[in-house]
């Protein structure tokens, strides 16, 4: 039940986000920023169960960031509509979302993840 409550938060944060920015900024579709949401999601999560509790928070921010910016970018370039400018949507999209990750990583870190992660020490 604990990874629906993150996964949910992840998704729905990372919908908003991409919605805000390619939707409405970019006019990409709803179809397509959904479709960037399950990659993002299904690529990331993992890496943030295993790989951010042994990291710091901000490393791991930095990681999501450069991560989200590939696969927007990537994925961009073949579902994109033709003039759409993928790297800047990329940049922008990337710099929201990694903001919202620092507080996901933050909530994993309190409910999801074992007391000794380096995340939560920070927190406390």
């Amino acid at each position: 039940m604990d990874h629906a409550k993150a996964l949910a938060f992840k998704g729905i944060m990372t919908l908003v986000g991409l919605f805000l920015i390619l939707t409405i900024g970019f006019g990409v579709s709803f179809w397509n920023v959904l479709l960037l949401t399950l990659i993002i999601g299904a690529i990331s999560y993992p890496g943030d169960l295993f790989i951010m509790p042994k990291i710091r928070n901000m490393p791991a921010v930095f990681a999501d960031f450069a991560l989200a910016f590939l696969i927007i970018w990537l994925v961009g370039l073949a579902i994109f509509e033709p003039g759409t400018p993928a790297p800047l949507a990329a940049l922008i999209s990337a710099a929201v979302l990694a903001f919202g990750e620092y507080y996901f990583h933050t909530f994993l870190a309190t409910h999801l993840l074992p007391a000794n992660n380096k995340l939560r020490m920070d927190t406390q």
